[in-house]
């Protein structure tokens, strides 16, 4: 199964010159952690880099910085961490690793953001089959006393 069928597709999104202070009025708006900065061109929207409410509050906050006066792009300080569409939920989790970060926008193949997939997300899908997985050992006991009793 692709990563694009457990992304969120419903994103918030900015601009680079949105600032801190509507940045965190936004995820609080949304209920959301996380912001995606975009770049528009032509009607798509390219992945520049993701704003996190840790990142605001550690950058903007602890740094005793004007939010009104810093904007997103002064934010995004390496390139965008971003997985394939086609991605499969291992090479997501490797990607995620490697890179250590939390959030993964989803991308086509020309880079236009299609959704985000987070930690969250992929404990969420995880959490039922590994239930599952827990359970196993006392449902086989069960099964073989009943079939060599």
């Amino acid at each position: 199964m692709a990563i694009s069928d457990f992304a969120v597709h419903n994103v918030v999104t900015a601009s680079r010159d949105t600032t801190a202070l509507e940045a965190s009025r936004l995820m609080r708006h949304h209920h959301v952690g996380t912001v995606v900065v975009v770049d528009e061109a032509e009607g798509t929207r390219k992945v520049a880099g993701v704003v996190t409410d840790r990142d605001l509050v550690v950058e903007v906050m602890a740094g005793s910085a004007d939010p009104n006066a810093i904007k997103l792009g002064d934010l995004l300080l390496r390139a965008p961490v971003t997985v394939d569409r086609d991605a499969s939920y291992a090479e997501t989790v490797r990607l995620m690793a490697v890179n250590g970060v939390r959030r993964v926008p989803v991308v086509d193949s020309s880079g236009a953001l299609l959704g985000i997939i987070t930690l969250d997300d992929m404990l969420r899908q995880l959490a039922s089959p590994l239930a599952a997985l827990a359970d196993l050992a006392s449902r086989a006991r069960h099964y073989e006393a009943q079939t060599r009793a």
